[in-house]
């Protein structure tokens, strides 16, 4: 071996023990226990080419199991399996793969041809026990292609149609008539193959003890990918840490299914977004915003267009022009809304929504927009209201030439609900005005 290489070797190992990590609470891109794909779009017409991409990584030398969760854009969990990654893997999907084909990626904790094992990567993780030896994967990896029945149950399920025989003929998704599938994606780090749901009963137990682990090694990116429009952005995936610190007088992420028991930090309340409409981003910009309902949602009558407490609505939404100019449209602090004027632009747990569209009206071509997204839900699991977790990802284009993506600032967290802010900017309404007003 070269000294080049032995040197390498020795950054590599030491890495394995001191892992970056970040303060709890404020969400940014170092190895973590939970990973989240905000947002996935994919158009099942064979003629659109719209998908999106994702990786997981395994930061570590020791090896790591994810447990992989599809739910739809009302938070119904259709579809779960697990992916085998040896010391500083990587595992790419193409969710287009996925919804056309049944495809999914190929990992095995015992072959490794399928999954091979570098020089750098440990056998075993002393932990967790993860490796070789996980007979819970045994009759799991490597993943088969998806029968047709489970790959006819996630076309619908993601479309807003019936799922006839998973879900007995109800809906789980919100059906947006374009015959795209929505939905978002968490993966989480665990101690064994497991198809437990992570609101079912065992997945979390504290201190790591059940389905879920606390070990933050996880990491991940993702692209949004247009053949048709010519056009592609690129983001890291939202990296969720574990504390053993945290617990249920904290908003966890999974805090609706866990009573807090799976010691994730929570998300953001408050962001500011930037918005261009013009120039050389004519494409103008769109908003992905996922969404926490505080609430356990089941497949539901195909009747409604979505159950309580959908839409959900925001505490309150400033929008800005680029010299200083406010406009406040008027929102709700509850979710559902009562009926009437107005703006309600994130509804679901998972949206793409366009700035100046027909759901987000604004009067400026250019400026930003601040969102204080926390509010009250009827009959929420979430004993801190009105605090809501979001996410926020900025997606500029200019019609099919480029485009460019990236995370909204974070102004607020929930995880600590006695510290967390919740922010009303003053309104010009006469009663009566703030200063600066005129």
């Amino acid at each position: 071996m070269t000294r080049l290489a032995t040197i390498a070797g020795l950054l590599l190992l030491g890495l394995s023990a001191q892992i970056a990590s970040a303060e709890i609470g404020t969400i940014d891109a170092v190895p973590a226990a939970t990973l989240l794909v905000p947002y996935f779009e994919i158009n099942l017409d064979p003629t659109d080419w719209t998908a999106t991409l994702f990786s997981i990584n395994n930061a570590a030398a020791e090896p790591a199991i994810a447990h992989v969760t599809l739910w739809t854009d009302l938070s119904v969990p259709t579809l779960d399996f697990n992916v085998f990654l040896t010391g500083y893997d990587v595992v790419t999907f193409n969710l287009r793969d996925l919804f056309t084909t049944g495809r999914l990626p190929q990992t095995s904790h015992v072959n490794t041809t399928i999954s091979p094992r570098g020089i750098y990567s440990n056998t075993t993780n002393p932990v967790t026990g993860v490796g070789p030896g996980s007979t819970s994967c045994n009759d799991q990896l490597p993943l088969p292609a998806l029968p047709a029945l489970l790959l006819d149950h996630i076309r619908a399920a993601h479309t807003g149609q019936a799922s006839p025989v998973i879900f007995g003929g109800l809906c789980s998704g919100v059906d947006h008539g374009d015959n795209v599938a929505r939905g978002y994606i968490t993966i989480d780090n665990v101690n064994f193959c497991s198809l437990q749901f992570p609101g079912e009963t065992g997945y979390w137990i504290s201190g790591g003890l059940g389905v879920g682990n606390n070990q933050n090694v996880l990491w991940g990116d993702m692209f949004y990918v247009n053949e048709t429009e010519n056009s592609a952005q690129g983001m890291t995936l939202v990296h969720v840490e574990a504390s053993d610190d945290l617990g249920p007088a904290d908003y966890t992420f999974y805090r609706r299914y866990s009573g807090g028991s799976d010691q994730r930090e929570g998300l953001g309340n408050l962001f500011a977004a930037r918005f261009l409409n013009g120039g050389a981003f004519d494409g103008g910009t769109d908003l992905v915003v996922w969404r926490d309902s505080k609430r356990s949602i089941s497949p539901f009558s195909c009747a409604l267009e979505a159950p309580n407490p959908f839409p959900l609505s925001a505490n309150q939404i400033v929008v800005f022009d680029e010299a200083e100019n406010p406009e406040v449209p008027p929102t709700s602090p509850f979710s559902p809304p009562i009926p009437g004027d107005l703006l309600i632009p994130f509804p679901w747990e998972a949206n793409l929504t366009h700035v100046g569209g027909e759901n987000f009206p604004v009067s400026f071509n250019f400026g930003w927009v601040y969102l204080n997204l926390d509010n009250n839900v009827a009959g929420s699991q979430v004993p801190f209201e009105p605090l809501l977790q979001n996410w926020v990802q900025v997606i500029h284009s200019a019609n099919g030439r480029f485009s460019v993506g990236y995370d909204g600032i974070q102004l607020g967290n929930v995880t600590d609900p006695a510290t967390a802010p919740d922010t009303l900017l003053p309104v010009c309404d006469g009663a009566p005005d703030p200063p600066g007003c005129s």
